[in-house]
């Protein structure tokens, strides 16, 4: 007998490939189909090119039983485990084409929540005392063609100074350095937050332990979260990194896009304005955004 045959009976290991693609190849829905019969064609060779072992496979299985005993409502392994090995912004990367000048976008991360509040243009997102000093950030939002997009929702959040996100720190109040603001005629939006710190990813689970394996660090670089959002237009999702953070050429999400590099200018202040009479920092970025459907993703935590 060889590995020819189609009658469901497995002679070796070289015809198990072939019958599962023939198996998967009468999957009703087309898109499934093809998803499930190029990963088992590629997970097949995975495991052929590296002679993979059954001490390999055991540790692989509880890998990811780890991961999905780690997820909580405050806390997504799920989505940590595919940004540490760059999937998340492969992902972004390859459905979110910049030839048409939109704004790059970036992966998503474990800690955006959905319903963050409400907020005036100009409102203060950090409503937790920390004395850091505070951080004027503003923009414009607009299509390809550059011009202004009006009513399109400014969805931000970020780490606290300390670099941590609300939901992991019980001294921040619910919701701390969140919210949504809506542009203005012009296209513009603009609000007050303090600047935030780069931050290790957590490390308590099994992507922890695989870091630590690695030898690698868990640190992302200071950045502020975008989502931008209009009728019409494809939602935008991503990062903007401030241009002298800790860790800029080694994020170990792989989230860096050189286009999303900013910088956040430290200023002594001015006598013009009384809010900025003290030291503080200006940040400016403008948005593009690509037309398509206004859709959103499940939040990673609740």
């Amino acid at each position: 007998m060889n590995g020819d045959h189609d009658d469901g009976i497995i002679d070796d290991e070289s015809a198990l490939t072939p019958m599962v693609k023939r198996v998967f190849a009468s999957t009703p829905d087309a898109r499934l189909r093809t998803l499930v019969t190029a990963f088992a064609e590629h997970a097949h060779a995975f495991v052929r090119e590296v002679g993979l072992t059954e001490a390999e496979f055991q540790a692989a299985i509880e890998f990811v039983e780890g991961i999905g005993k780690a997820n909580t409502d405050t806390h997504n392994e799920v989505v940590l485990a595919a940004d540490v090995v760059g999937i998340s912004t492969l992902v972004a990367l390859l459905n979110n084409p910049t030839e048409g000048g939109q704004t790059a976008a970036a992966l998503l991360g474990p800690f955006w929540r959905g319903n963050s509040p409400r907020c005036e243009l100009g409102a203060n997102i950090s409503r937790h005392e920390t004395g850091a000093l505070p951080m004027f950030v503003s923009g414009y939002v607009r299509d390809e063609d550059g011009e202004p997009l009006s009513g399109a929702t400014v969805d931000v959040w970020q780490a606290s100074p300390v670099g941590l996100y609300e939901n992991q720190d019980p001294e921040q109040p619910d919701m701390n350095l969140r919210g949504r603001f809506t542009t203005d005629a012009h296209g513009r939006y603009w609000f007050e937050t303090v600047r935030p710190a780069g931050y290790p990813v957590p490390t308590h689970g099994p992507v922890g332990a695989l870091l630590r394996a690695q030898g690698r660090h868990p640190y992302r670089p200071a950045h502020l979260h975008f989502m931008v959002s209009r009728p019409d237009y494809k939602t935008l999702v991503t990062q903007i990194f401030a241009d002298d953070a800790e860790h800029l050429s080694s994020d170990v999400t792989f989230g860096v896009v050189r286009s999303c590099v900013g910088h956040f200018e430290y200023r002594e202040g001015t006598e013009a304005d009384a809010r900025l009479n003290r030291p503080h920092y200006v940040f400016s970025y403008d948005l593009t955004l690509h037309p398509g459907v206004s859709e959103f993703p499940t939040p990673p935590i609740k």
